[in-house]
């Protein structure tokens, strides 16, 4: 599982010219499911995610996560995260997990972040052609890779 953490003042998923999913102050997540990917991987990225600390503080210094700013979270689904560029120029997505695997993983991310943050996530549409927008603060980026837990 690889997730992309991006500090965003404002960010919305729009599918077919609609707004899915959008956000103020808090978190665009885009993540992307590999085959081998389990409910473990999924436990582990959730409790990383929200204990983040990426915000400010009165001082200023990323100390604080996103429960502690009252911040949202916007999870939109991306399995070019696991693209392959080892050979050639076109990328290869053999490591993406299918649909038939990676919709219930997603489906229990969102779920599992819902329950840890105790907010509504906003979300794009699995498997949809989708238009993301989005006002990186800062800007921070985070790659994380429950495979690497680094």
């Amino acid at each position: 599982m690889r997730v992309v953490i991006q500090r965003v003042t404002e960010a919305s998923v729009k599918i077919e010219d609609k707004i899915a999913g959008s956000i103020s102050n808090g978190m665009l997540v885009l993540v992307g499911f590999e085959e081998t990917d389990t409910h473990d991987d999924i436990d582990w990225m959730v409790g990383k995610i929200v204990r983040l600390r990426i915000f400010g503080d009165e001082n200023g210094v990323m100390n604080l996560d996103v429960t502690q700013v009252n911040g949202n979270i916007l999870a939109v689904s991306q399995f070019t995260l696991h693209a392959s560029t080892k050979k050639g120029n076109r990328p290869s997505y053999i490591k993406a997990a299918n649909p038939s695997i990676a919709i219930p993983l997603y489906n229990k991310f969102i779920e599992e972040l819902q329950v840890a943050t105790r907010k509504k996530i906003e979300t794009g549409i699995f498997g949809a052609m989708m238009m993301v927008s989005l006002v990186n603060d800062g800007p921070v980026t985070i790659i994380i890779d429950s495979k690497i837990r680094e």
